[in-house]
């Protein structure tokens, strides 16, 4: 590592207008209330300007993700900034490869719901949840029939564990939840 690398500053997020994120158009196709894609801000780290969409409407709530917590702290704060974010928070994930995300609005459905709720909770048209529900289904099963092979029991119990731990999450987030008077 070369010592230019090594006192390389950090990279600062700031926030750009809406329409200079990569991910706009596909936000303002998907969404019931295509307005709300305006309203929104682009999120940049790394050169990279990510759209960061407002609750409104039928829109409950929304995320954004970061690989880094620090990266998550600083889009909190520029987002604590614009209207149309309320009870900003972090989910802060111990797992190397999920990210962590800053999240606003309500608290979103619980991980066991259907693909219809989480896209109505984030403000998609019918005619985008739909497509998505239409694809997702044609996509090849990740059932196994008996007898599983042991790379599969494995995973399955991995899957078990995060399971688990999504729960215990959800738990303490309801209970961390209740004793801040209903702010996170």
């Amino acid at each position: 590592m070369s010592t230019a690398t090594a006192s390389r500053p950090r990279p600062q997020a700031r926030l750009l207008p809406a329409r200079d994120a990569v991910d706009y158009d596909y936000f303002r196709e998907l969404l019931a209330d295509p307005s709300l894609a305006d309203a929104g801000v682009a999120v940049t780290l790394f050169r990279i300007p990510l759209l960061a969409v407002p609750v409104g409407g039928q829109r409950r709530g929304g995320y954004t993700s970061f690989g880094q917590l620090a990266d998550a702290v600083q889009a909190r704060a520029l987002l604590s900034t614009v209207s149309g974010f309320p009870g900003l928070r972090i989910r802060w994930s111990p797992y190397r490869e999920t990210c962590h995300t800053v999240e606003w609005g309500e608290l979103g459905p619980p991980w066991w719901e259907n693909d219809e709720v989480f896209g109505n909770f984030y403000g998609y048209s019918t005619n985008a949840i739909a497509a998505f529900v239409q694809n997702r289904s044609q996509t090849p099963s990740s059932e196994f029939s008996e007898p599983w092979p042991p790379t599969a029991l494995s995973h399955l119990k991995g899957v078990q564990r995060l399971t688990a731990d999504v729960r215990s999450d959800a738990s303490c987030r309801q209970i961390a939840h209740a004793h801040q008077g209903g702010e996170q």
